[in-house]
């Protein structure tokens, strides 16, 4: 039996990945081999295909964060699971692939019936979106909040999460995906033929109490100064590290120096990064919780995800050129497996 799956050959772009077959790994003891549906394409990814995400491997390794898929078989001495059940994991690495064998408390099961590429949607976004909101920033009922991004996957995780909190959202996009932002209860902000602050200033007089902020270099200081006394800015990527077709270090470095220089300013603003990689690490037990959680809300109907595209394991590359250009709202999910790969298109 054999494995498709999606190879970053060397440090570039999109067309460094390559769809290759290689023979099903055999679980080890502890392993469950888990059969992907659907598999999440991320900005991280596209952060490792250019080597400038913390921990990235040297080429040539698959990448893939967070997929959904059903147990395929379990190794010795897995117990709890059996073959055929649906489940999620945050892989960081990996998931582009029809297969891939996993330790047994790497995953979570998953309530039986769900759409696969939604739940591979709620993995990585609506976890990190779930813990910005309530672990990191502590957003309480009332609140205003400001979301960067707003139309992206984790923009408008945080969103329909943040509508559930009962929170005053405002969110930055570009025009064609404000219909998006507005459907999930928040007030959209052209942050490309406006100032986002300026306009920010009109709706919400006196700042914001939490901005959320995945962009970077000096984006990271403008929403700084958007903060209201005892403001909270959440800082969980640098977007603004990537110029066209190249990943520019120096950004990334100016970036994490500034936001380190904000978290130093005595005047009771407060600046944090996040990343799930790190809290999943650092905190196994809340991570399996938070996913619980959303995965619950998931089947509740409470939370959908917004789908931009099912695209093909083999057009990887077709996916990262849409994220990398930000030409999607939504999330965008690799199927595989046989799974319904049927585009539907979210505010494109």
């Amino acid at each position: 039996m054999t494995n498709k799956h999606i190879v970053i050959t060397r440090k570039g772009g999109p067309e460094v990945l390559e769809l290759i077959e290689g023979e099903v790994r055999e679980p080890e003891p502890g392993q469950v081999r888990v059969r992907i549906q659907a598999t999440g394409v991320a900005f991280a990814d596209v952060l490792m295909r250019y080597g400038v995400y913390p921990g990235t491997p040297k080429p040539p390794f698959t990448p893939g964060y967070d997929i959904a898929g059903t147990i395929d078989k379990l190794g010795a001495g897995v117990t709890g699971f059996e073959v055929g059940q649906p489940v999620v994991a945050l892989t960081v690495r990996g998931g582009y692939a029809e297969f891939i064998c996993l330790p047994a408390d790497e995953l979570v099961a998953a309530p039986a019936g769900l759409d696969p590429a939604e739940s591979a949607s709620i993995v990585l976004n609506y976890v990190t979106a779930y813990q910005l909101l309530h672990r990191f920033a502590e957003a309480k009922r009332g609140e205003r909040v400001l979301v960067h991004g707003a139309a992206g996957g984790v923009g408008t995780a945080l969103l329909q999460l943040g509508q559930l909190a009962g929170l005053e959202m405002y969110g930055t996009a570009s025009k064609a995906k404000h219909p998006v932002v507005a459907d999930a209860g928040a007030a959209p902000i052209d942050y490309r033929a406006e100032s986002f602050r300026e306009r920010l200033a009109e709706l919400a007089p006196g700042g914001v109490d939490v901005v959320f902020d995945g962009v970077g270099g000096a984006n990271f200081w403008h929403s700084y100064r958007s903060l209201r006394a005892g403001g909270r800015l959440v800082a969980y990527g640098v977007q603004a590290a990537i110029h066209g077709s190249r990943a520019s270090i120096p950004t990334l470095a100016a970036s994490m120096t500034l936001l380190g220089l904000l978290r130093a300013i005595p005047d009771g603003r407060r600046a944090r990064f996040y990343s799930v990689a790190d809290e999943k690490r650092k905190h196994p037990d809340e991570f399996r919780k938070d996913l619980g959680e959303v995965l619950r809300l998931l089947a509740d109907g409470a939370i959908r995800p917004v789908i931009a595209q099912r695209l093909p394991l083999a057009e990887a590359s077709r996916a990262h050129e849409l994220i990398e250009n930000a030409r999607v709202a939504g999330k965008i999910v690799l199927v595989c497996n046989g799974t319904d790969a049927a585009a539907t298109t979210a505010g494109v």
